[in-house]
């Protein structure tokens, strides 16, 4: 398969039982309707493999972004689709293991989606150079690893200046699933969108476990729990950046009278149905878009290598507006999203 490597960010956008530790609750993506439809393309030999972060498929924000983009190439492409999902707790063995099994049951490309698989797919790709890897949210390096990046910071700013735009006590919060450079671009950005509108306002943050602890993706409790000690204090506005654990954020907003802000998906659209009246926007992180492209690359025989950067200039991230509730300020935002395209406005990522 000949490689095509890249640098620079981007101008436009069959069954398997995985067995040991760390491989449990594995998935087709054939139970979604995407891939089951009847449009679909006839099956090619190609097969692809995706390892999902803790929470897997279901968790209404950023694996189930990336099983979208899985889905669409299912149909769109013809390739043969198997997904493995890591646990709360793994040992780093557990992720080398769980991609190593990928390829040995010929599954090439293969996605790992989230940062904590970085080490993994490091020591897998140089060990299995024929393969095609591609990683989301982080540069490993390697001649046959493709890095999915995305500018969060970006779309974080535009999601902090509606939460200080939309904030009636001038108080708002954050709520991070752990501690990590990457979900920091997320508060910086949205700090710096939010100061942008207030300089006064009052933003509260706090993370919710520590690397290599990485359940803070998938604890609803501990995110409800969190968001409660924010409104208590006085945030009418909550941020997550957490996974799976935003839920629990949504359930607390809803229990406050309060709003919150989803992340990587349109959570108004794919939050509990009790909830979704809470969410202000949702920061978009187009991350379906990211895997189709470089899927599509596969098909095309020249499987991207390299760092490709998702920003605001390609739509790679963004805001949502289902539900209508920034309807009111969106002139506002789109006028700050402007102004960092043009370069008026350099968001902090650190």
């Amino acid at each position: 398969m000949r490689r095509l490597t890249k640098v620079t960010a981007v101008a436009g956008v069959a069954a398997l039982v995985l067995a040991g530790a760390g491989c449990a609750n594995n998935s087709s993506s054939n139970d979604d309707d995407t891939a089951a439809g009847d449009d679909c393309v006839e099956k090619v030999d190609t097969k692809v493999g995706m390892a999902f972060d803790v929470g897997g498929r279901g968790d209404q924000s950023f694996n189930d972004s990336a099983a979208k983009g899985l889905d669409k190439a299912e149909c769109e492409l013809g390739f043969e689709v198997q997904t493995a999902e890591a646990q709360d707790g793994e040992p780093e063995s557990a992720r080398e293991g769980r991609l190593q099994q990928l390829v040995d049951a010929d599954y090439n490309p293969v996605i790992a989606v989230g940062f904590a698989y970085s080490q993994a797919v490091g020591k897998v790709a140089k060990a299995n150079p024929d393969v095609d890897f591609a990683i989301i949210d982080d540069a490993v390096e390697g001649e046959n690893v493709a890095n999915l990046l995305f500018a969060e910071e970006q779309g974080s700013f535009l999601v902090g200046a509606a939460a200080a735009l939309k904030s009636e006590s001038g108080n708002i919060g954050f709520v991070g699933g752990v501690e990590t450079p990457l979900i920091k671009k997320f508060e910086v950005g949205y700090e710096a969108g939010a100061k942008a509108v207030n300089p006064d306002i009052e933003i509260q943050a706090r993370y919710l476990t520590q690397p290599p602890d990485f359940s803070g993706f998938g604890d609803p409790a501990k995110g409800k729990t969190a968001a409660e000690g924010m409104y208590d204090k006085g945030a009418d506005v909550v941020y997550h950046a957490a996974g799976g654990s935003g839920g629990g954020v949504f359930e607390a907003a809803s229990a406050a009278d309060a709003k919150a802000i989803g992340v990587d998906s349109d959570q108004a659209l794919t939050a509990d149905e009790s909830v979704r009246d809470v969410i202000l926007t949702s920061m978009l992180k187009n991350i379906d878009v990211a895997v189709f492209a470089y899927l599509k690359g596969v098909a095309d025989g020249a499987a991207p290598t390299g760092p490709t950067v998702y920003d605001l200039k390609v739509d790679g991230v963004g805001y949502s507006t289902t539900g209508g509730q920034v309807d009111d300020i969106a002139d506002k935002l789109d006028e700050y999203k402007q102004q960092i395209v043009d370069g008026e406005i350099t968001v902090p990522s650190e």
